[in-house]
């Protein structure tokens, strides 16, 4: 019988998986340990019923957590085996999670672990990622595609995003309870979550990313040598919106974000085009498939000077993970 990894490792592993991204960095999740089992769950307390009405973003933002999770514990042994929704009178809890002893660690386990702190949400204009054809393959092989399609929308599409991104903003101008939560969330610390204020951008530079969900702005134009953003913009499809394919499809974004981190290139999720029904149909299109459309991510290049960009706060261990009695 495998004996299940120590509460150290899992302290480990849950503080590294905490560095996922989610909706305002509102970190809508929970972890139990009782020695054998971890379980996840979803908190719909750190919901933001403006925004995420549905609480979509919600199951994404765990299901990155989840995969980031894998991650963390195959970078020191561990393989984990996932059984999701397993209580179907608690649909908050999300999964239990097991462990076996990885036959080897690999080089590719170590780096993508390490990616994981590297990562961060960049709304500023990118230029083109190097190299993107020979990667889109790679990041491919990745994934299941059962999990998530991917799309990766031409230059083409760019327009006819920008004006579905508008088209986000204006039907939500005269919403009270959007523009409460963007302010509440956004350009201050709150209790280690929120989006702080050096991670928004300015009026300028917000005017050469032309995809992008207008957050309150800051001053300063930096980048000033990228004149327009060039990133390109990929989309992650399900083909429904079931809970496990929302947690499912969260899992493929951790795996597309860190895998981008690690060829180098500086990422943003957008999802502000997939809340909108008007604005999340032009997305659909565009991808030419019936799919239903989750997320967007614009992938490019920063400059090199700001890689170490400050990480933003994240909840303290204690305030995400239980460590059950019957596990000390």
């Amino acid at each position: 019988m495998n004996q299940p990894p120590p509460g150290e490792t899992i302290e480990k592993a849950v503080s590294l998986a905490g560095r996922a991204p989610s909706l305002h960095n509102s970190q809508p999740w929970h972890w139990t340990f009782d020695g054998d089992v971890l379980r996840l769950f979803a908190v719909p307390e750190r919901m933001l019923p403006a925004t995420d009405k549905s609480g979509r973003q919600m199951l994404i933002s765990c299901g990155i957590a989840l995969d980031h999770l894998r991650v963390a514990m195959a970078a020191v042994g561990w393989r984990i085996h996932v059984a999701r929704f397993p209580d179907p009178n608690r649909r908050e809890h999300l999964a239990n999670i097991t462990f076996d002893r990885a036959p080897i660690i690999t080089d590719g386990d170590r780096a993508r672990a390490d990616a994981i702190p590297r990562r961060h949400t960049d709304r500023l204009p990118f230029q083109a990622p190097i190299g993107w054809p020979d990667f889109e393959e790679v990041l491919r092989s990745t994934f299941d595609p059962i999990d998530a399609t991917l799309d990766v929308l031409g230059d083409d599409c760019r327009p006819s995003l920008a004006r579905a991104s508008e088209m986000s903003a204006a039907l939500r101008r005269y919403d009270a309870g959007y523009h409460a939560e963007l302010q509440w969330w956004t350009g201050h610390t709150i209790g280690d979550a929120g989006v702080p204020s050096d991670a928004l951008i300015s009026q300028e530079e917000r005017q050469r990313v032309s995809v992008g969900r207008k957050f309150p702005t800051t001053s300063g134009d930096r980048r000033g040598e990228i004149t327009e953003d060039h990133s390109v913009i990929l989309v992650l499809s399900t083909g429904r919106d079931t809970p496990e394919d929302l947690v499912r499809c969260g899992e493929v974004l951790s795996t597309v974000l860190l895998e981008c981190t690690l060829a180098g290139f500086a990422t943003c999720p957008l999802t502000h085009l997939t809340e909108v029904p008007s604005s999340r149909a032009v997305v659909r299109e565009l991808t030419g498939h019936s799919g239903l459309p989750q997320a967007l991510i614009r992938v490019g290049i920063a400059p090199e000077s700001e890689s170490n960009a400050p990480a933003t706060a994240r909840r303290p261990l204690s305030e995400v993970l239980e460590i059950l009695r019957s596990a000390r």
